[in-house]
């Protein structure tokens, strides 16, 4: 966008004031543009903190009721909180894994409820045997060394 043409008054007087009004007009362009920054960083901050106790209490209501509870955060308000890691368990062997879900290949919009029909077991899968996965908990870091997805 083009700067805006003021144009320069003949007199002196005005010439002076046109330039103090100027000035004063970038100099606020960069308090404003200051006091965006500094409210978008905490507007930010809510927002981590807002997915951070979503993830805490679907984690709860998890624990208390036992199954995959909607509604439940998505992929991206999960790792936005802190809990980039699903804990899953397979509902032959009960073998438990970590998902990390930054590299899932799912969309970021997608809840967390709906990844329990699509993770499997890679362990029973090498045995033949697809079955799904239970889901347990959103975890801040993984607990195992060897992720599975």
């Amino acid at each position: 966008m083009a700067p805006r043409y003021h144009p320069t008054p003949l007199s002196g007087g005005d010439r002076k004031a046109l330039a103090k009004e100027l000035g004063r007009a970038r100099a606020m362009t960069t308090i404003l543009a200051a006091q965006s920054a500094v409210a978008r960083s905490k507007g930010e901050a809510l927002i981590r903190e807002a997915d951070k106790l979503l993830a805490e209490s679907w984690n709860e209501r998890m624990w208390s009721n036992g199954g995959p509870i909607d509604p439940s955060p998505t992929i991206d308000q999960a790792i936005n909180g802190g809990y980039g890691w699903l804990e899953i368990e397979c509902s032959r062997c009960k073998a438990k894994r970590e998902v990390d879900m930054a590299a899932l290949r799912h969309p970021p919009t997608t809840a967390v409820h709906d990844l329990a029909g699509r993770l499997r077991c890679s362990k029973c899968a090498k045995a033949g045997r697809r079955p799904a996965a239970t889901l347990l908990q959103l975890t801040p870091r993984a607990h195992q060394a060897a992720p599975e997805t």
